[in-house]
């Protein structure tokens, strides 16, 4: 029995007092109608209605639950209406997973816009390194790198751009030890790779006039997993590192740091939002993709044309 469905048919009869009546208003047929009413006073062990040739009226067990059930039906109704609301226009709590430095750098800038469109939403960000399961953890997304295509998931996966490392070292370390000229000049320098499920420690690979080229390197005697604590590192003179243009890009401009073999660029990482399902979408999920796909190509392209 769909109890639901029967409460709605009983506050239906209870409002028409009739069978027939109430029948026509839910599109159904009268025998039907007396069937679910009698199915719904079976399953509660008790009578709802009196029954005559003219009329049908309630018990008093039958008023004292048509009142619950039309408290009942409207909280059912709101739910609903909000739920579809939901689909339609962006409100409530957006849950956002992003690593520490994409974070920073791009999805706050995108929160802060995003949000004097949509004031309604209010937004949840959380920036760790580790790759969350967004599900599980209750993100309703989350913005990720990766060096190759990302592995097939029930996720689905919005491209947003590509990103890209860049060698820096502070002005005093190059003044101390000569800036290299070659990627042959690095195995003089101590170089610092971050600490990432998706780099490898042992190898640089960059993009540059000969094209792809691999530069092996050597086990570094400080590792950190955050983009902007390495930046920290490199400003204090430790040596020669990778960072992300979004990191690189404040220090360079100021000066704290010096761009090492510009000609030279680490493999690109692609950028993506990831979230559970297409279907059913949540308007504010929906939207804030939707933004952030036309966002995050400008600001990338701003990055990559101050770093050349």
């Amino acid at each position: 029995m769909d109890t639901l469905s029967s409460m709605r048919m009983f506050v239906r009869v209870a409002e028409e007092g009739s069978f027939t009546a109430a029948a026509l208003r839910m599109d159904t047929s009268t025998a039907a109608t007396s069937r679910a009413i009698a199915a719904l006073e079976a399953h509660l062990n008790a009578r709802l209605l009196h029954r005559s040739t003219r009329r049908v009226t309630l018990t008093e067990a039958g008023r004292r639950y048509l009142q619950r059930c039309e408290q009942i039906l409207a909280c059912v109704d709101q739910a609903e209406a909000e739920a579809a609301d939901a689909r339609v226009r962006p409100s409530g709590q957006l849950r956002i997973h992003a690593s520490t430095s994409l974070g920073q750098s791009y999805v706050v800038p995108a929160i802060v816009r995003y949000q004097e469109q949509h004031p309604a939403v209010s937004i949840d960000l959380t920036l760790s390194q580790h790759t969350p399961d967004i599900i599980d953890e209750g993100y309703d997304l989350t913005v990720q790198a990766s060096v190759a295509e990302l592995p097939d998931s029930s996720l689905v996966a919005q491209r947003l751009g590509t990103v890209h490392s860049v060698l820096c070292a502070s002005p005093g370390y190059l003044r101390e030890h000569g800036a290299p000229r070659t990627l042959d000049d690095l195995s003089r320098h101590p170089c610092y790779q971050l600490v990432s499920t998706i780099f490898p420690r042992d190898y640089w690979t960059f993009e540059g006039p000969n094209g792809t080229e691999v530069f092996p390197l050597a086990r570094a005697n400080f590792g950190v997993n955050v983009a902007g604590a390495l930046a920290v590192a490199l400003r204090e003179g430790v040596g020669i590192g990778a960072l992300p243009m979004s990191t690189a890009g404040a220090a360079l401009k100021s000066g704290a740091l010096v761009r090492v073999l510009p000609e030279y660029r680490l493999q690109s990482l692609t950028l993506h939002a990831l979230y559970p399902s297409r279907q059913y979408l949540n308007a504010k999920v929906r939207t804030f993709v939707e933004f952030i796909r036309d966002f995050f190509p400008h600001i990338l392209a701003s990055d990559a044309a101050e770093l050349g």
